[in-house]
């Protein structure tokens, strides 16, 4: 593949920029990132000239380029600057206060189960208990509870099969792509657009704008240019810890998971040993990636976390598309009980199954 058109290389670079630029934010006079700006659009502004030289010379300068705008974009990001929460994320975050407040009034039989829904589909864990937290946090399942592109995920295939409904014309898919990336942008704006949903969002709106273009989508091109685009915006996220292993989690699925299915014998597909094969190795290829930086940053290792994601990621799946259909359906008081019972068995047994790890 040509160097040039490496959306994997160029965001890289950029990347390193950014991380080098907010290093030494504060330490760097202001005069000397305007140099590194300038050095930056050069190679643009004399494309012509630079034409003529070898090819590898021209890939490394325009490499070099994304570099030095990154370790810009790093250093003027940490500039003082006023932010007032635009008019679309005010209404946004008022729209996830009533969702709070129409979780609560649902009739759900245990205690604990809208407390739970409410932190499953707004991030607000105020109301969990302490065991409940204790529990997650013990097990390993942590990230459960901090919304993140798992949940944001769900949401996006439960749409994608929703929207599937409507067939493949033209307008269906046009309408399909307005949906998802309307309801995906929404959802991350209403409960604070943390890193790691940003990054979700910007995932499925490139992967969706892609199809819908008939582009080819190569999954880890996708991810690397919603890299590029975040860290553009913001490149203060680079900072978050969240950021980090939302984006290591996806590197290790895109990168690692591939080889490790493929080393399952061939069987049919509806083979439950496959699947949990599958389960396994998929939650193996994120741990293998995220665990040196979890470890770096918490000198801590979830010791049971293949159990634990054996058992709660089927769970949270079944239970975050029971409690939205619950909530959706409340919403216009058509809620039947059988759905709202199914929502707090499934609350109930995800909640049993992490106490039983965290107590090993």
């Amino acid at each position: 593949m040509d160097g040039m058109k490496s959306i994997e290389g160029l965001s890289v670079c950029f990347t390193i920029g950014v991380w080098a630029g907010v290093a030494v934010a504060g330490n760097v006079p202001w005069e000397a990132s305007s140099v590194a700006l300038v050095l930056a659009v050069a190679p643009t502004l004399l494309r012509k000239r630079l034409s003529t030289l070898p090819n590898s010379l021209f890939i490394l300068l325009i490499f070099g380029s994304y570099l030095l705008l990154g370790f810009f974009a790093g250093v003027a990001d940490s500039l003082p600057s006023a932010t007032v929460p635009s008019p679309l994320e005010t209404w946004a975050l008022a729209a996830g206060e009533r969702l709070k407040g129409l979780i609560v009034t649902i009739p759900f039989p245990s205690e604990g189960t809208a407390p739970l829904v409410t932190a499953l589909l707004t991030g607000d864990r105020s109301g969990l208990a302490r065991e409940t937290v204790s529990a997650f946090r013990e097990s390993g399942a942590s990230h459960i509870l901090a919304l993140s592109g798992l949940h944001l995920g769900i949401i996006y295939v439960l749409l994608d099969h929703l929207v599937h409904l409507a067939g493949q014309s033209p307008l269906a898919r046009k309408m399909r792509f307005g949906i998802i990336v309307l309801a995906a942008g929404f959802f991350t704006l209403m409960t604070g657009a943390s890193p790691s949903l940003v990054r979700a969002f910007l995932f499925i709106t490139i992967n969706e704008g892609l199809r819908l273009a008939g582009r080819p989508r190569k999954a880890t091109r996708v991810l690397c240019l919603a890299l590029l685009v975040q860290l553009v915006l913001d490149p203060s996220a680079i900072q978050s810890v969240g950021f980090q292993l939302s984006y290591l989690a996806m590197a290790g699925i895109f990168l690692l998971y591939p080889l490790m299915e493929a080393w399952y014998p061939a069987s049919p597909a509806w083979d439950p040993f496959r699947r949990i094969w599958k389960g396994a190795a998929l939650s193996i290829s994120c741990q293998v990636f995220t665990a040196p930086l979890v470890w770096l940053r918490f000198h801590s290792f979830p010791r049971y976390f293949l159990l634990t994601n054996l058992l709660a990621l089927p769970l949270t799946t079944a239970l975050m598309i029971c409690a939205v259909a619950t909530v959706a359906l409340q919403a216009i008081g058509l809620c039947p009980g059988f759905l709202i019972h199914a929502t707090d068995v499934l609350c109930n047994g995800l909640q049993r199954a992490l106490e039983m790890i965290a107590g090993m």
